[in-house]
């Protein structure tokens, strides 16, 4: 609008300046018309721009001092640096599985987005077609505006490729005013690749310790009372296959496509960190309070611990702890848990959701065990989960207005990670939410989007003492990886890791599922194929990366 206001001001001046010459003005007077006309038009936008500044300023400046201190309502005038002069929709794929009640918190979202002149569209990528679908949705084809991304989920070999919008200090400053007052700091860093960043992280970093959820009537049906360590878990669970599945058909864990939350479980053991997060391809270490050497770090699966793992695997998967064609199920073993279908589940705390979904039963009781309470807990990372503005969108101003207003406004924060207040969840005085009845149709936390604009300012009240138990243990123990803001830019290595991961991806779900014939055999096959694909290639220039980033520590 400021730069159609110049130019009309411009115009008018010319108009001027061209009726003054018709009467027989001379020459010579013609430039210090133009001369006050741009004057006048320049002075006239430096006072717009102050204007708008100190609206923009004001407005925030009288929302609260912080999250949770407060309700955060955001309005279309703390906006004016993004033009909002046409309707735009502003769509936004996510990844999992569309909530039941999914139309209605969008279409309130939608009538909350009125004022604004904007609209959101949602696409949700299914739990078994994402990692088909993703890359091919930010490829082309499809107008893309917003999507969820993660070092789990692609951030890192999409970023390269360029497909994600470059977030400047100066454009979220302009466009997204409430994370530039509420994000933060230091959690840029961990989206930041090749000193650019391509995505806004969460806002809570927070302990994030991996246990394990059995079926307690079972186990109490086979003599099992309790789980303090991974020899009683492997216990509990050649039991159920050899005493339960012959009788029921519930497998001691409905294992589907890879067994990769187990394994973290599993390496808790080891006090283990990742320096590489990045679909299979790890780089891991053991920590010992302090920032790793080059010599302490190697891909994952050329550990001791990961080959006593694989050999674990092979152990229940003879057993029949799972079925034998786990790599192709596409019901995530979380969704067999909750309906009965599998006597256990490995993850971080969400596990508890699903304790609650499976005691709906008439009979049913559930229990959470951590495996590993000797042992340090990681601390959850910013970029866990991420949201990042398309390269190809057609309007990423407007997408990143959308975003701040998902991740900060608290109405609309809330009923994209709650629901609908009243139906959903409720809220005590001090703020605590509570699922009702309802919530089975929108759970807390449900979609991806939810994990990436959470502000930890949302508690749920009334947790269970089982779960508070463990999660108040985790406090204790939380230690943050010190290698989290190392990035590593694979671009000028990109052909050896596309190989080295194919590789990866053919081999590591069936060794984490026990369905190989020789476990030592197939992990070495897969390693020599690894460094015949160019791992060499690939550790050379992460070490040289990771070695200039510890110099500056």
């Amino acid at each position: 609008m400021k730069k159609k206001k110049l130019t009309s001001l411009i115009l008018a001046a010319c108009l001027t300046l061209t009726a003054l010459t018709g009467c027989g003005s001379s020459s010579n007077d013609a430039p210090a018309a133009d001369t006050a006309a741009n004057t006048s038009a320049a002075n006239s936008s430096d006072s717009a721009d102050s204007t708008a500044s100190a609206d923009i300023s004001a407005a925030l400046d009288a929302l609260p001092a912080a999250v949770g201190e407060g309700t955060i309502t955001a309005t279309p005038e703390m906006y004016a640096n993004t033009d909002l002069s046409n309707p735009y929709t502003v769509n936004m794929y996510l990844i999992g599985d569309t909530p039941n009640d999914w139309d209605r918190v969008l279409e309130l979202t939608n009538k909350y987005l009125e004022p604004f002149n904007t609209q959101l569209a949602v696409t949700f990528m299914s739990w078994s077609d994402y990692q088909t679908m993703y890359s091919l949705v930010l490829a082309g084809g499809e107008q893309v505006d917003l999507i969820f991304t993660a070092p789990w989920c692609y951030m890192y070999s999409e970023a390269p490729k360029g497909s994600f919008y470059v977030l400047t200090d100066d454009f979220i400053a302009d466009h997204m005013p409430l994370a530039n007052k509420y994000q933060d700091k230091e959690s840029w860093d961990e989206t930041t690749i090749s000193g650019q960043t391509v995505a806004v992280p969460a806002n809570q970093a927070q302990a994030m310790g991996k246990i394990v959820a059995i079926r307690q009537d079972i186990a109490e049906k086979y003599g099992i009372n309790e789980l303090k360590n991974w020899e009683d878990y492997m216990n509990y669970m050649q039991t159920v296959a050899k005493n339960e599945t012959p009788e029921s058909g519930i497998y001691a864990e409905a294992a589907s496509g890879d067994n990769n939350e187990l394994w973290d479980v599993y390496r808790q053991q080891y006090d283990t960190f990742l320096a590489l997060d990045s679909d299979y391809l790890d780089m891991i270490y053991e920590y010992n309070g302090s920032i790793p050497s080059q010599d302490d770090i190697k891909i994952a699966y050329d550990t001791d611990y990961f080959r006593s793992y694989a050999h674990d695997m092979k152990t229940l998967a003879d057993a029949g702890c799972w079925s034998r064609s786990a790599l192709n199920e596409t019901v995530t073993d979380d969704d067999a848990f909750g309906a009965l279908q599998g006597a256990s589940i490995a993850w971080n705390g969400s596990v508890f959701t699903y304790m609650e979904q499976a005691e709906q039963t008439e009979g049913v009781k559930c229990m959470a065990y951590d495996l590993t309470t000797d042992h340090f807990v990681g601390c959850e990372a910013f970029s866990n989960n991420d949201m990042a503005i398309a390269a190809g969108s057609k309007n990423p101003e407007r997408a990143a207005m959308v975003l701040d207003l998902i991740k900060f406004d608290t109405y609309l924060n809330r009923l994209l990670i709650l629901g609908i207040e009243g139906e959903h969840y409720s809220l005590d005085d001090e703020g605590y939410y509570t699922e009702l009845e309802k919530s089975a149709d929108y759970a807390a936390f449900a979609i991806s989007a939810s994990w990436a604009i959470k502000n930890g300012d949302l508690n749920e009240a009334g947790v269970s003492e089982r779960e508070k138990k463990i999660t108040d243990a985790w406090a204790e123990r939380v230690e943050n990886n010190p290698t989290i803001t190392f990035v590593f830019d694979d671009t000028s290595v990109s052909s050896y890791t596309a190989s080295v991961k194919m590789v990866l991806d053919n081999y590591v779900p069936m060794l984490e599922l026990g369905l190989v014939d020789d476990v030592d055999a197939t992990l070495d096959e897969m390693m020599q194929k690894c460094y015949d694909a160019g791992l060499q290639e690939v550790y050379d220039e992460f070490f040289r990366q990771y070695n200039e980033w510890a110099a500056t520590r």
